[in-house]
C-alpha cells in the first residue's frame, strides 16, 4: 500500500486518533490521589536527591540543578513513551481482533499522550527554572520544535517495540534494563564537560544525549542548538521511524493471532 494511502486513511481516523489519546491520559493518572501532579512531583523529588548527591562532585557546573531538572523530564519522555507503548498492541486485544483501524493508530495514540503529558510538565517545571537561574531564555520559543523531533523518535522507537512485544513478551524486561542504563549513559546528572575528549565522538552519537543538550540549551543557557546535531537528530529520527514502520508493517498481519 502507498505511503500515500496510509496518510489518508490514518487522517480518516483522526477523530479516534484524539478519543484514544484522551482515554490514555485519563488512564494514566486514574486511581491516584494527585494525579497528574505525581509526573511533576516524582521528577522533582529525585533532582533533588540528585542534586545533593552529585552538586559536590560538580560544584562549578552552572545552573547544575536546573540542567538536572531539564535532563530528568527529557529522559521521562522517552523512558514513558517507549514503555508505555509496549502495551498499546496487547493492551487493546479487543481493537485488534473485533474492529478494523489502521494498528498503528493504537502506539500512536500512546506516544501522543506522554507527548501532552511531558509537554505541561516542562510547562510546569519553566517558574522553578526561572527562580533557579533568574530568567527564562528567548529561546524557549524553540521547545516545540525540540519536542516535536523528540516525539519522532519516540514514535519510531514505540512502532518497533509495540510490534515486537505481540510476538515476545520477555521484551518488557530487556527494554527496563535499556531505560536504566540509558539514564546513567546520557547527560542527566554529570555534565557534557566530564566525557573525555576520546569518548566524545561516540558519545555524541546518542540522539538522547543531543536532545537533551537542545532542550537545556532552549530552556536554561539561551543558546540555538547547533546545525550538527539538528542534522544528526533528524537523521537518526529519519531512520528510526522508517525502520520502525517497516517491522511494525511486517508483524501486524498476524497480530489477531497473537493478541
Amino acid at each position: 500500500m502507498a505511503t500515500s494511502d496510509i496518510r489518508l486513511r490514518m487522517w480518516q481516523y483522526r477523530e479516534l486518533v484524539i478519543n484514544l489519546t484522551i482515554i490514555e491520559l485519563k488512564n494514566r493518572y486514574q486511581n491516584t490521589a494527585l494525579g497528574f501532579f505525581w509526573s511533576i512531583l516524582g521528577p522533582f523529588l529525585l533532582a533533588t536527591v540528585l542534586y545533593f548527591v552529585f552538586s559536590n562532585i560538580f560544584p562549578q557546573e552552572e545552573n547544575f540543578a536546573a540542567n538536572v531538572l531539564v535532563g530528568i523530564m527529557a529522559w521521562r519522555f522517552f523512558a514513558a513513551g517507549t514503555m508505555s507503548s509496549l502495551y498499546s498492541i496487547v493492551g487493546k486485544p479487543s481493537l485488534v481482533t473485533k474492529v478494523y483501524i489502521p494498528r498503528k493508530i493504537l502506539t500512536l495514540s500512546t506516544a501522543l499522550s506522554v507527548l501532552i503529558s511531558s509537554t505541561l510538565e516542562f510547562i510546569i517545571l519553566l517558574p522553578i527554572i526561572f527562580v533557579l537561574t533568574g530568567g527564562i531564555p528567548v529561546t524557549i520559543l524553540l521547545f516545540p520544535l525540540v519536542s516535536l523531533l523528540y516525539f519522532w523518535l519516540v514514535y519510531g522507537v514505540s512502532l518497533f517495540l509495540s510490534s515486537l512485544f505481540v510476538y515476545f513478551r520477555d521484551l518488557n524486561q530487556i527494554w527496563d534494563v535499556v531505560i536504566f542504563s540509558g539514564f546513567f549513559l546520557s547527560p542527566i546528572v554529570y555534565p557534557l564537560s566530564r566525557i573525555p575528549d576520546s569518548y566524545m565522538t561516540y558519545y555524541l552519537l546518542n540522539p538522547i544525549t543531543r536532545l537533551i543538550i537542545m532542550y537545556r540549551d532552549v530552556m536554561v543557557a539561551g543558546n540555538l542548538p547547533s546545525i550538527g546535531s539538528l542534522i544528526v537528530v533528524i537523521s537518526f529520527c529519519v531512520i528510526v521511524f522508517f525502520a520502525g514502520s517497516f517491522v511494525f508493517n511486517k508483524l501486524q498481519r498476524r497480530f489477531a493471532e497473537a493478541v
